[in-house]
């Protein structure tokens, strides 16, 4: 799967899981400061991705993932590892 189609994908998730406009979701965007996610939120959001492109993201890895660029670069390393 390309990046821009991860990428479509994972902002479908964050606009629906947040609420958020569609239009203002960029790769910069942080989830944590831009979204005011909690860590049950954050959890959530990790649980979804997990099962919408149905691979495993390892706790400590989640913890490194701040903006929708590292999230969709995370997802595009780690496609194979299924």
């Amino acid at each position: 799967m390309e990046k821009k189609e991860i990428f479509d994908k994972v902002s479908s998730i964050v606009a629906d899981h947040f609420d958020v406009d569609r239009a203002k979701i960029t790769e910069d965007l942080n989830l944590r400061t831009d979204l005011n996610a909690d860590s049950i939120d954050f959890v959530e959001f990790m649980l979804e991705l997990e099962d919408t492109f149905g691979q495993q993201i390892e706790d400590e890895e989640a913890e490194k993932l701040s903006t929708i660029g590292e999230v969709v670069d995370y997802i595009a390393a780690h496609q194979n590892d299924k």
